[in-house]
């Protein structure tokens, strides 16, 4: 069964991951894989994926104390939120498929 929302799936996953931003395309990268994500923002970006609902304004508040401006966070913050939906969702068709 073709999903017809397949492409536009594809171009938000490559926008958000390669397109121009505030943070390099490869710590966006990162933080959408959840692999060798920055240091600063390890724990962070793991929280996205692991238990998002856990995240608290302190702990974007640190990352500012740290230096990174609200761009830069959001970005992260949308890589990673952008990465772990995928990955939950891959895993979701890739069940569909088996019944199949």
């Amino acid at each position: 069964m073709a999903d017809p929302n397949h492409k536009k799936a594809e171009t938000l996953r490559t926008r958000v991951l390669q397109g121009p931003g505030h943070v390099a395309p490869a710590v966006r990268q990162a933080a959408a894989a959840n692999v060798d994500v920055p240091l600063a923002f390890a724990s962070y970006v793991d929280t996205i994926h692991e238990k998002p609902a856990a995240v608290t304004d302190d702990d974007v508040e640190a990352l500012k104390a740290s230096g990174f401006t609200e761009d830069e966070i959001f970005e992260v913050t949308v890589a990673a939120a952008t990465g772990a939906g995928f990955r939950r969702l891959d895993a979701v068709l890739a069940l569909l498929e088996d019944e199949g």
